[in-house]
């Protein structure tokens, strides 16, 4: 497909407001947008040479791996020659190969101008050369590596053997993006399965549950869907610094490490006129449950077309899901990270305190730091020229606002490598991140006097199961070797003691009472036991108190409500072990649940006479159903398909007020479907939704479904569709 920029046409290009009100030119796509589409130019003169040029949006996005984005607008990778044809009145004479340049701008209006020739030789400076051929120029550009991101407009000027401008043409507007198949860029990947995986899979894995029962849920990130390479742009150019000095900002993106930082600050609405507002109360009036969210391009759009109102709302794996899109969009490699038993260390002691009174009550003034049953952030690909050899590689970034960093609330890049190796002087938070998987759990019991007393210190609790996606299809790839060494290795405690931390393993004391918790398989909606069992490994009989409080949490941590409790006493025999039950009913938690499906179940040990306290704990993620997804029809480009979508009501209770959602990159953009009014316990409801697909290849539907009483229900379909002339 050509797309011709013809010397006739009107120049017009579309404006969004910045934070500040002024107006500036983003390329977004839409009906007016003639300018990145079609054409633009001014009149001139019938004398003149040039008349018009070809960008070959189609070639050279394919060449740039970029023709999912667009085929009519041009869309480049930097450090990878494209070419464009420059069309003449009459036949070209050959020395104008010698007096053809390029001028192009780029940053907010314009404000950056780069002179092309053909002289220029050097490969880090954008450079040009020029081929005569009937009445056409055939013009071959190739940009540095380490040239800016960003939107640039681009004149064609022809000069006089004097240097006297003779004529200037506009020739359109492209996109330039970091790429990663380019040998000197700093995001290069020498992998072309990690790079069809973290740059151009639109679906992906995020995990949830716990990490004892990982789960996982279908994301669509979208990146190439209509628009959202506009969107992305138009987060940087609302951030702080973009705000604050457009220029210098705009020669700042030529560095991986600065855009990333900007996307993790941008991503949440905290200190800017960023795109998510987080939320965890559980009440998400005025906005959307973060559980509902199938994908990131709804979110995106969303904050484009209110002008930059923040959206409402996210919570980690939402935060998580928007930053991998905006990364992958711009050209760095990035996938999704689940840490589980994820450490949020408010005071930098790499310890996590938890207390609690003699009731085994959740004491709210000292809730600061918190242990979350798990934690999303994404790992980014890039060499970090700013640190000392040996850092390149994987790099943490976290969007969801937990602390500050440099005054405003972004975390990252870190190295993974600097992580695992307990060099957490190197920027940025590696303590924040360090802590996330190493630091201790300690449990206390605070007297009515407000004495504290140890009661447990679980450590290799934090940071387990680390998980995304593999890059040989929809299987979970652990992760956690990359960060931490194994458990009790001389390696771990060297690593400790680089980083200040105390090994608390070597300086405990096993005690001789312990207490272990098994459940079966919990399902939402069921009955189901919890065990308990105490170990005596003394060689004495020992008189014991027991306490089992069944609460339910959020997955961040925060303890809603109690739902069931057992007190009793007993005797352990030495050398011996003894199990109490603890039946927890639907009634018991049902209507306590959030929308996370958690229960923390809290064990107190007392061995009477002696004041020995010794307190265990685990959380159990229930298990929910899947919805059943069927495609019906022959899957072409823009011929219809239907979903038929099952949902099955496994609790004993009515449900009300049901939405579907879904969604699928190259497939529908989100609709909603409205469920019978009430479903009663055990019924089946089949809705059906029709689409039809806008690109070919294997594509996934998205759905998620959720209740007055029921949320976070999921399913999915992958269909492989075809092109309209295959």
């Amino acid at each position: 497909m050509d797309c011709w920029i013809r010397q006739y046409l009107t120049p017009h290009t579309h404006t969004h407001r910045t934070r500040s009100g002024s107006e500036s030119n983003t390329g977004k796509t839409g009906a007016t947008d003639f300018n990145l589409r079609k054409g633009i130019a001014s009149m001139a003169s019938p004398d003149e040479l040039l008349e018009a040029v070809d960008l070959h949006c189609y070639s050279n996005n394919r060449a740039h791996h970029t023709d999912e984005v667009d085929t009519e607008r041009l869309v480049l990778r930097r450090g990878q020659p494209f070419t464009l044809t420059v069309k003449c009145r009459t036949q070209p004479l050959q020395h104008l190969t010698e007096q053809l340049t390029l001028v192009l701008h780029v940053g907010k209006d314009s404000g950056t101008g780069i002179k092309v020739s053909g002289s220029e030789a050097r490969s880090d400076k954008w450079r040009l050369s020029v081929q005569p051929a009937q009445r056409e120029l055939l013009v071959t550009v190739s940009s540095p590596a380490s040239a800016p991101i960003g939107l640039y407009r681009m004149d064609v000027v022809l000069h006089s053997q004097g240097g006297q401008v003779l004529q200037q043409i506009p020739a359109g507007h492209f996109y330039l993006l970091f790429n990663p198949w380019c040998k000197d860029d700093p995001v290069f990947l020498p992998d072309e399965e990690m790079l069809q995986e973290y740059i151009l899979n639109e679906t992906g894995l995020l995990y949830q549950g716990s990490w004892e029962n990982i789960h996982a849920v279908p994301w669509n990130f979208g990146q190439f869907e209509r628009d959202i390479v506009d969107v992305c742009f138009e987060i940087l150019d609302n951030s702080l610094s973009a705000l604050k000095d457009p220029g210098a900002d705009s020669l700042q993106r030529s560095d991986p490490v600065y855009v990333s930082r900007v996307v993790t600050a941008m991503i949440n609405a905290n200190d800017d006129k960023g795109v998510l507002l987080g939320r965890w109360s559980g009440d998400y009036s005025g906005g959307t449950s973060p559980t509902r969210w199938t994908g990131s391009v709804p979110v995106l759009r969303q904050w484009s077309r209110s002008g930059g109102e923040r959206v409402r709302y996210g919570q980690c794996w939402v935060f998580t899901g928007v930053a991998c899109t905006v990364l992958r969009c711009l050209g760095i490699p990035t996938r999704c990270i689940t840490n589980y038993s994820s450490a949020h260390d408010t005071d930098g002691n790499l310890q996590v305190d938890r207390y609690y009174s003699e009731t085994l009550e959740s004491l709210p003034d000292k809730r600061d730091d918190m242990i979350w049953n798990y934690h999303c952030w994404v790992e980014s690909w890039m060499a970090r020229q700013d640190l000392p050899a040996g850092f390149d590689g994987w790099q943490v970034l976290d969007p969801t606002p937990q602390e500050r960093s440099d005054g405003i609330y972004c975390c990252g890049p870190c190295p993974v490598k600097a992580i695992k190796e307990g060099n957490i002087d190197l920027k940025y938070d590696a303590p924040f991140i360090f802590a996330e998987v190493n630091a201790d759990l300690v449990c206390w019991i605070v007297d009515k006097k407000g004495s504290c007393s140890q009661t447990a210190l679980q450590c290799h609790q934090v940071g387990r199961s680390i998980s995304t996606k593999s890059v040989h299809g929809d299987k979970r790839e652990d992760v956690t070797q990359h960060y931490k060494y194994p458990e009790g290795s001389a390696m771990e405690r060297e690593v400790y003691a680089k980083a200040g931390l105390k090994n608390s393993v070597l300086n405990s004391i096993e005690k001789s009472l312990q207490i272990g918790i098994k459940h079966v398989q919990a399902v939402n909606g069921s009955d189901f036991d919890i065990y308990v069992e105490v170990s005596n490994k003394s060689f004495e009989d020992k008189d014991i108190g027991l306490t089992i409080v069944a609460k339910t949490v959020t997955y961040n941590g925060i303890q809603l409500q109690e739902c069931h409790r057992k007190t009793s006493a007993f005797s352990v025999k030495a050398s011996n072990a003894k199990k109490e039950v603890l039946r927890l009913k639907y009634e018991h938690y049902g209507q306590h649940l959030s929308e996370h499906h958690l229960i923390r179940i809290t064990a107190l040990l007392e061995q009477k006479g002696r004041g020995e306290v010794i307190l265990h704990e685990r959380n159990i993620s229930l298990s929910t159903p899947q919805l059943a997804v069927k495609i019906i029809g022959e899957p072409v480009v823009s011929r219809k398909l239907t979903a038929q979508i099952t949902f099955v009501n496994p609790l004993p209770i009515t449900l009300s007020e049901g939405v579907f959602t879904i969604e699928g990159a190259g497939l529908t953009d989100m609709q909603e479907i409205q469920s019978p009014k009430e479903i009663k316990p055990g019924q089946e409801v089949t809705v059906s939704v029709s689409f039809k697909p806008t690109k070919p290849g294997l594509r996934k539907l998205l759905v998620d479904f959720d209740t007055n009483k029921l949320r976070d229900v999921k399913g999915c379909a992958s269909v492989i569709v075809r092109g309209k002339n295959m």
